[in-house]
């Protein structure tokens, strides 16, 4: 009930530990998540669960997952060792999820900065570190302190060489020329590398003449590789020590390339305050390498919870991470199909930033949503209105989100739904013999599955332990009162009923895939005899079926 487009979005939330979930994604998603983008709880003083979320301490957390109930106080000896303990299975299990191109980042203070880093290089690899980003965090700063603490980190892990990062688009105040084709860079055409010039590049080492008169709107003066009354100033490359260079371009290429065309000529002079003159290239390069240092107000945590504020929900988190973060990282490290993972969803930035993004590049990215199912505390803000756990609000998030992105951008091809999954014990009893009474035991486990589990819990079950991804499409097929599922277009083939006769074999050979022998999955103490599963197992061969099997 608590899903959205349920039978249409390839987006998934699912309720549960983050540990026992990575676990569960293993085989179904192993080497697909393009991005990781992870806010784990910063192991503060308070030692919350999850930062950006409700104040909860480790004890509690630990109490929920069955780990232990020993609390991680700041006097323990233990303090850091039990975060990193916490922190260290997740990331070998979410390395596996990577594909070879992948990256994770992931956000953090200075807290356990250090220690993360060490722990990060020991999973991924030292070699697969790619960058520390400095996030400004809070403008004005923790001025309690002796220094205001304005920033937070972003710790940046690739899968392996094969990942690269993307460029992003120049902010246009930067960009300092414009004419009537758009907005350009400026590149120097000269030269700086002090290891080429005349002596190695005579080619490149020739004159360039200014015309100090002819300027264009934006003040920049045309160039001509002649000499004549009106292009007058000659102009040599020069390196910054005032020796000779050389151009990065050669004559023929300047003429060749069409780069002095009279109506929009793409290289200018401009004359320095020295009395020097430059000579530019009119870059259409409008993207730029990501920098180490991210100032942009955009960033800060402050916007997070303005972000909130704007779907009514402002009230119910504490410093959020704001979407143009998240995006910013979605657009260096994902192309418009890949899947995205975050393991601590919190607030579900990570689910709008995708969102938005797909709704302004036109993407299709899907996301991959995991949370703990915190309780809200009964005076918080929160509880009062009526969201009793923090994925009740996360959900939500992602809903008002959606739908306001469509409002605002009048797509209604979007994926704003998503799958709801919670995490429970397998719906298969497990072997546990009450040795005084074997023979009841034995009874008991005549029906191998859960009495409170519904056929769609063990059909999820499924797909997981042979490997599908839970979006997979799902056709349910009305066959006499029972139910077939058709997997993924014929290619599994599933019947979870009682009383299985040949009838129904036969009705599922009709949807087999026409490219591959599909798999074929019963339930155990389905067949209405052994006599006629062992004919049905037969009949399937005569198909070309040999991978059947029974849960």
């Amino acid at each position: 009930a608590s899903s959205k487009n349920w039978d249409t979005t390839e987006n998934l939330y699912i309720e549960g530990d983050n540990l026992e979930v990575l676990k569960l994604l293993q085989k179904s998603y192993f080497g697909k998540i393009k991005m990781i983008y992870i806010d784990p709880p910063y192991n503060t003083g308070k030692d919350f669960v999850y930062k950006d979320d409700f104040h909860d301490n480790i004890k509690n957390y630990k109490e929920i997952t069955q780990q232990t109930t020993k609390a991680n106080t700041e006097t323990s000896g233990r303090f850091h060792t039990d975060w990193l303990n916490m922190m260290y299975p997740r990331l070998k299990l979410a390395r596996n999820l990577m594909r070879e191109d992948g990256f994770i980042f992931v956000s953090i203070n200075d807290s356990e900065q250090a220690n993360l880093k060490k722990m990060m290089d020991e999973v991924f690899g030292e070699d697969q570190f790619f960058a520390q980003i400095i996030v400004q965090s809070n403008k004005r700063g923790q001025t309690y302190k002796d220094i205001a603490n304005t920033h937070e980190y972003l710790l940046v892990y690739s899968k392996s060489d094969k990942s690269s990062l993307f460029e992003i688009l120049k902010d246009d105040d930067s960009l300092p020329y414009e004419d009537k084709i758009g907005k350009f860079d400026l590149w120097e055409l000269r030269n700086r590398n002090p290891k080429f010039g005349k002596h190695n590049r005579p080619n490149l080492y020739f004159p360039i003449y200014v015309s100090p008169s002819l300027k264009d709107e934006n003040g920049y003066s045309r160039i001509s590789l002649k000499r004549t009354e009106e292009y007058c100033i000659e102009v040599y490359p020069k390196n910054s020590q005032g020796k000779e260079s050389c151009w990065r371009w050669s004559a023929n290429k300047i003429i060749e390339d069409g780069h002095l065309d009279s109506d929009c000529p793409t290289i200018v002079a401009k004359q320095k305050q020295n009395g020097d003159w430059n000579i530019y290239e009119k870059s259409r390069k409008i993207t730029t390498k990501p920098k180490s240092l991210w100032s942009e107000t955009e960033v800060i945590n402050e916007q997070g919870t303005i972000e909130l504020g704007a779907l009514g929900l402002g009230a119910y988190f504490d410093h959020p991470k704001p979407v143009n973060l998240v995006k910013k990282i979605l657009t260096i490290s994902s192309e418009k199909d890949d899947i995205i993972l975050d393991f601590f969803s919190g607030s579900a930035t990570t689910a709008h930033a995708v969102m938005q993004l797909n709704a302004e590049d036109g993407g299709k990215r899907k996301f991959i949503m995991v949370q703990l199912p915190e309780k809200t505390d009964e005076k918080s803000e929160a509880y009062k209105a009526g969201y009793k756990n923090i994925c009740e609000i996360g959900k939500e998030r992602i809903r008002r989100a959606g739908e306001k992105i469509v409002q605002e951008t009048g797509k209604t091809d979007l994926d704003i739904g998503f799958k709801v999954f919670k995490l429970d014990s397998s719906n298969v009893k497990t072997w546990d013999p009450d040795f005084g009474n074997l023979e009841q035991t034995l009874f008991d486990l005549q029906d191998n599955i859960k009495e409170d589990r519904t056929k769609e819990d063990l059909l999820y079950e499924i797909l997981l332990k042979i490997g599908l991804p839970l979006t997979i499409p799902i056709e349910e097929i009305d066959y006499n009162g029972k139910t077939i599922y058709n997997v993924a277009y014929g290619s599994v083939l599933v019947c979870l009923e009682d009383d299985i006769d040949l009838d129904i074999v036969q009705e599922m050979l009709k949807y087999q895939s026409e490219h591959m022998p599909p798999k074929v999955i019963f339930k155990e103490s389905g067949f209405i005899s052994d006599a006629v599963k062992t004919n049905a197992i037969q009949t399937l061969k005569k198909h070309g079926i040999t991978d059947v099997r029974s849960v």
